[in-house]
């Protein structure tokens, strides 16, 4: 029974080492761009309707955390479908490990964003910045189940992040665009990148 059980542990063991040294293919480019778009979208939606969407922080933070989580279910469903597709076997267990290297600056955001928001009101205008910076750190984070070039995404929102912070630390209203601009540049570079690294653009390419 002993040998047994080491046997599922070593074959578990290899199973997460082939994970952690392929590449993820479960982040299609074209959801990486429309995610770009809906930024944009978000972006242009507050501009029109300022009074609704972005009258103050709140509203200017809710509207963003909306336009997020609707990216991440699109996100997440693609992830689904191409990890199980490119991957057979081995998806659950690199989707995993890819979700793993994620988490921290995920989670991370989450908090960070559930705090000002109780705690500390007055600096939701930090958010944007913050968040920016975060999403640098998840996809540093990443990188190395990503092709090489996604590193520059991650500096591109690193750099994005702090000088949202300082734009947004001398405006008195948080303009669309500071989170607009660098989110819809950056997912369409990233579509970019992994357009080139797959060899494909469509979600359903072979």
């Amino acid at each position: 029974m002993k040998d047994i059980d080491r046997a599922l542990a070593d074959i578990s063991d290899m199973r997460s080492q082939l994970a952690a040294g392929t590449m993820f293919r479960g982040f299609g480019p074209a959801v990486m761009a429309v995610s770009g778009g809906l930024a944009a979208l978000a972006a242009m939606a507050q501009s029109f309707w300022p009074a609704m969407l972005a009258a103050d922080h709140t509203a200017y933070a809710v509207t963003w955390l909306v336009t997020a989580a609707l990216a991440a279910c699109l996100i997440s469903a693609e992830v689904y479908a191409r990890s199980h597709r490119h991957h057979g076997g081995l998806a659950d267990a690199i989707v995993l490990n890819a979700f793993e290297q994620f988490l921290p600056a995920g989670f991370a955001g989450l908090v960070t964003t559930f705090v000002i928001w109780e705690f500390a009101p007055d600096a939701l205008w930090m958010l944007p910045g913050l968040w920016l910076v975060f999403l640098a750190l998840g996809i540093f984070a990443g990188a190395r189940s990503l092709p090489r070039a996604v590193r520059w995404i991650g500096g591109w929102y690193f750099v994005s992040g702090f000088t949202v912070l300082m734009l947004a630390s001398s405006a008195p209203a948080l303009s669309p665009w500071l989170m607009g601009v660098p989110v819809t540049l950056g997912q369409l570079a990233l579509a970019g990148v992994l357009h080139f690294a797959y060899g494909e653009f469509h979600a359903d390419s072979k």
